[in-house]
C-alpha cells in the first residue's frame, strides 16, 4: 500500500468513526491488513492536517482540520445543486449516468461527494457528464431513482427540456 493510499483510509477512518489516538487507527489498519507503525500514522495525520476537539457530544476525537463535525452538504444542499444542474439521470447495472449542461458536472459531483449519500461508492465528472458507482446492495436503479427525485425531474420533465437519448 502507498503512502497516498494508507492517508486516504486514514481519512476515511476519521471522517467515519469517532478516532481520538493514533494508536487507534494503527489497530483498525493492521486490523485490515494494512502494516503502519504509529510514527508512521502520526505522520501521516500531521501530513493531513488533522486536529483534536470536542465534537457536540464532549468526545474528544481526530478531524481534518478543514472538516465540519457535521455534515459538510447536507441533502437540501445536494437537492439544491441537483434541482439547479441536473437535466437527465440514466443507470445500468452499478453505474449511473448524470447529465448537466456543459461545464457543470463538477459542481453536483462536489455537492454528491460531499454529501456522503448512502449507497455511493464514488463518482467522476466530466464537462457534462457525472459517472456514479453504486453499491451492490444500492444497485443503480434505485439510486438513480433517487437523483431523479432529488432534481424534481422525470422521464417526461427530462423530455420537456429537449434532452433526448439517442
Amino acid at each position: 500500500m502507498t503512502k497516498t493510499q494508507r492517508q486516504h483510509r486514514i481519512s476515511e477512518l476519521i471522517d467515519r468513526e469517532v478516532i481520538s489516538t493514533a494508536a487507534q487507527i494503527v489497530a483498525r489498519l493492521n486490523a485490515e491488513g494494512i502494516a503502519a507503525t504509529q510514527a508512521t500514522v502520526t505522520r501521516d495525520l500531521q501530513e493531513l492536517g488533522t486536529v483534536k476537539v470536542r465534537d457536540e457530544h464532549g468526545t474528544r476525537r481526530i478531524v481534518v482540520g478543514t472538516a465540519s463535525l457535521s455534515n459538510p452538504a447536507p441533502l437540501d444542499h445536494l437537492r439544491r445543486m441537483m434541482g439547479e444542474w441536473v437535466v437527465s439521470v440514466e443507470s445500468s447495472g452499478h453505474l449511473v449516468v448524470v447529465r448537466t449542461p456543459p461545464g457543470c458536472a463538477h459542481v453536483v459531483a462536489s455537492a454528491l461527494d460531499r454529501s456522503s449519500l448512502e449507497g455511493v461508492l464514488g463518482s467522476v465528472a466530466g464537462d457534462d457528464t457525472i459517472l456514479v458507482i453504486a453499491s451492490e446492495d444500492r444497485g443503480g436503479e434505485n439510486l438513480a431513482r433517487e437523483f431523479r427525485s432529488l432534481a424534481g425531474i422525470d422521464d417526461l420533465t427530462a423530455l420537456t427540456k429537449g434532452i433526448g437519448h439517442g
